[in-house]
This record gives C-alpha cells, sequence and structure tokens, in this order.
C-alpha cells in the first residue's frame, strides 16, 4: 500500500502545481526602473537647447524642471504628446518619445539638484505671499499652498514642484489656464478665473523668490 500511497500524493501534489501555474504566468513583471544615464543622454541631445544640460536656470520663458517630480514631467510630456496640452515646439520634441524615454528623462531631471531663484519685485512680495499662502478670500481664490504645499514643493503626480521658477514662465502659465490658451487642467483654470494680471504677477515673482 505504500507505493500507491506516495503516487497518490505525487499526483495530488503535481495537480496542486498545475492549478497555480495561470496564475503564476499572469503576474506581471515588476516595471522597469527608469535608465538615468538614457535620460542625460537624450537631454543633451534632445532638451538642452531649451532646458539647459541639466534643466536648472535657463530662459525665463521656459519652465526650470531640475529637481521637478518625475510623475509631473512624463505626464506633462504624455500631455504634449496627446495634444492635450498645447505648444508647437513641445508637442512637436515629445512625439517620437516613448513611455521609457519619457521616464529615463524625467528621473535624469528630478535627480538634479535645483538652483535657488529671486523675486525681481520688492514692491509686490506680500501681495504674492498672501495669495499663495491665504489666497483670495472675497472672490473663493483657494490659496497656491493648499496643493503645491508651504514651500512649493507639490505633489508627486499630481501638483508641481513651484519653488524657484522663473517668475516669467509661470505668469505666462496662469495667463494661459485663465485665458483658455492651456486646458490639461480644469483645478487651475478655475483657482485663476478670477484673479488679475497684477495678482497673478505678484504670486509669480513671489514663487520665483521661495526657498
Amino acid at each position: 500500500m505504500k507505493p500507491f500511497a506516495t503516487l497518490s500524493s505525487l499526483l495530488i501534489a503535481c495537480a496542486a502545481v498545475a492549478s497555480f501555474a495561470p496564475a503564476l504566468a499572469a503576474t506581471p513583471a515588476a516595471p522597469a526602473k527608469p535608465d538615468i544615464a538614457k535620460g542625460q543622454e537624450l537631454s543633451t541631445k534632445v532638451c538642452a537647447a531649451c532646458h539647459t544640460a541639466d534643466g536648472s536656470r535657463g530662459a525665463p520663458a521656459n519652465p526650470i524642471i531640475s529637481g521637478q517630480h518625475p510623475e509631473y514631467i512624463v505626464k506633462q510630456l504624455a500631455e504634449f504628446k496627446a495634444g492635450k496640452r498645447a505648444n508647437p515646439v513641445m508637442q512637436g520634441m515629445a512625439a517620437p518619445l516613448s513611455e521609457a524615454d519619457m521616464k529615463n528623462v524625467a528621473a535624469f531631471y528630478a535627480g538634479v539638484q535645483p538652483k535657488p531663484g529671486f523675486a525681481k519685485s520688492k514692491d509686490t512680495v506680500a501681495l504674492g505671499e498672501k495669495i499663495y499662502r491665504g489666497g483670495i478670500a472675497e472672490r473663493n481664490v483657494p490659496a497656491c499652498s493648499g496643493c503645491h504645499g508651504p514651500t512649493g514643493s507639490g505633489i508627486p503626480s499630481t501638483y508641481p514642484r513651484l519653488r524657484g521658477q522663473h517668475g516669467d514662465y509661470t505668469e505666462a502659465q496662469l495667463k494661459a489656464f485663465r485665458d483658455g490658451g492651456r486646458k490639461n487642467s480644469p483645478i487651475m483654470t478655475g483657482v485663476v478665473a478670477k484673479m488679475n494680471d497684477k495678482e497673478l504677477k505678484a504670486v509669480s515673482d513671489y514663487i520665483a523668490g521661495m526657498r
């Protein structure tokens, strides 16, 4: 009886393994980690002309992307590629990028230590800080710090890091949200809908000087 019992046990064990095989085969592989070296290479060949080689303090019209959340960079590149965010230059640059390319270059920029910025106008710093930290209560404009954090650090994948960003760039984006030129964030469109040019400039300049 022992050989028979052993054979039966073996058959039961094989059946159990077979029942788990489909589940094991269906388990997705872990996503590949971004290749920072490839991201740096892409930055040098494609992005550096506008954003500098390390994404730091280039032309004020272009965003500083060093230290930016990689999830946010990937999101914006994907939306440029899909036409959800309109910008002829960036749409052309993003068009040939694969998802892996986007993740690689985003990881590279995210790992670069950003350099501090500065505000240009002492006359509007108080107004800019008031709006950033407290909003504009009488017009139901929420505080910027509610989403971007008290230090401008933002929230990965949802809200970008703002601290030290070029004031000119931030102001242009806020106006684009308000005036309909940028449509890839309904939340931001609603936030700035009731803000005037002076207020947009003041909060943008304050953000530029945040430390």
